[in-house]
């Protein structure tokens, strides 16, 4: 353990204990699923945060910037720009060692040296191949943590978190690993950690509810009022988002709720999709908004998974649509707040 003493003393704002505070029993072992984990964020919440992506998403937008987060499980990305097999010197230590045949060498390609059955290693456990790369070419997407090494993380970083900074759990979906991230908020209330969470309100409405009473900041994403076109971009329909979203708002939650939306062209870039979204706030009683301007910064990760990025010829979002919907909702009595200017 860090702390041997149960004393309490003020450090970042927040009054805490040691983390010798007992956690129970039938949660100790408990793991959950990371893919990335990011000190010094400013953008995901008040103050300086440690910003935690777990693992696992119900959507499947056109447009993530995070596609490894997709599934709950462990992973690989191919860098085919660090791959060293050529025709005439080759490097194919990863396909021998693959028990399943599914890398074969691709040399002819300067630009993916190496070819893999993807549906192979999406039901790979072992993820030799990783091991034998020497050159980075191959990694790992995804990660297990328990509870206490995520709180060990979050004991090293909250040094740097200044007097509001805290942890976010953002992904993927945080909720798509409900029991885990419960366990880690009953040790960040332990703690007196600040908690905010990114999440698409996918989940089971008692799952939702009963997470966000643990936040004290949340962003929510509202992508579509049109539940067909949400389908047709994500995956999925918006009816579960759009309930949840209604029944946070009659909880009685004081939580910070600041639903928003990245705008991506010809799904969700009209003022008539705003407009909605205006009525659906004020009818409920909700009055913050962040509007995301698109961009295609995750489509690397798209080419490493060897999938298909849909927007790779789009542009980003102009200043002049932001502003434009932004005045839809400012003319409906909504706050409304561009890119990461959001006031904490």
């Amino acid at each position: 353990m860090l702390f041997k003493s149960f004393r309490k003393y003020r450090w970042g704002g927040y009054m805490r204990r040691s983390l010798s505070a007992p956690i129970a029993h039938d949660k100790k072992d408990l793991k959950g699923r990371i893919f990335d984990i990011q000190s010094f964020s400013v953008h995901d919440g008040p103050g300086c945060r440690t910003l935690i992506f777990m693992s696992g998403c119900p959507l499947r937008c056109s447009w993530c910037c995070n596609p490894e987060s997709f599934y709950n499980r462990q992973g690989k990305l191919y860098m085919s720009s660090k791959c060293i097999n050529t025709a005439s010197k080759p490097c194919t230590r990863c396909m021998k060692a693959c028990p399943h045949g599914a890398v074969h060498d691709n040399s002819q390609d300067p630009d993916h040296p190496m070819k893999f059955d993807w549906e192979l290693c999406h039901t790979c456990t072992t993820l030799e191949c990783i091991n034998a790369c020497f050159d980075d070419a191959l990694v790992r997407i995804s990660k297990e943590y328990t509870v206490e090494e995520i709180m060990y993380i979050l004991e090293r970083d909250r040094h740097y978190w200044s007097g509001n900074g805290g942890v976010t759990f953002s992904g993927g979906d945080p909720m798509f690993q409900p029991e885990f991230l419960e366990a880690v908020l009953a040790r960040c209330d332990e703690l007196y950690i600040h908690k905010a969470i990114e999440t698409e309100a996918l989940a089971d409405t008692s799952i939702y509810l009963r997470i966000m009473r643990y936040m004290d900041f949340a962003f929510n994403d509202l992508k579509c009022m049109d539940s067909e076109l949400h389908r047709t971009y994500t995956g999925v329909g918006n009816e579960r988002i759009l309930n949840n979203i209604r029944a946070f708002a009659s909880s009685g939650n004081h939580t910070r709720l600041i639903l928003r939306a990245p705008v991506i062209p010809g799904f969700n870039d009209s003022e008539e999709n705003f407009s909605r979204v205006a009525d659906f706030m004020n009818e409920i009683g909700l009055d913050e908004f962040n509007l995301l301007p698109f961009h295609r910064l995750g489509v690397s990760k798209w080419e490493e998974l060897s999938m298909e990025y849909a927007f790779k010829n789009e542009q980003p979002t102009s200043p002049h649509t932001l502003a434009k919907l932004q005045k839809v909702l400012l003319d409906r009595n909504i706050k409304c707040y561009l890119g990461s200017n959001t006031p904490f």
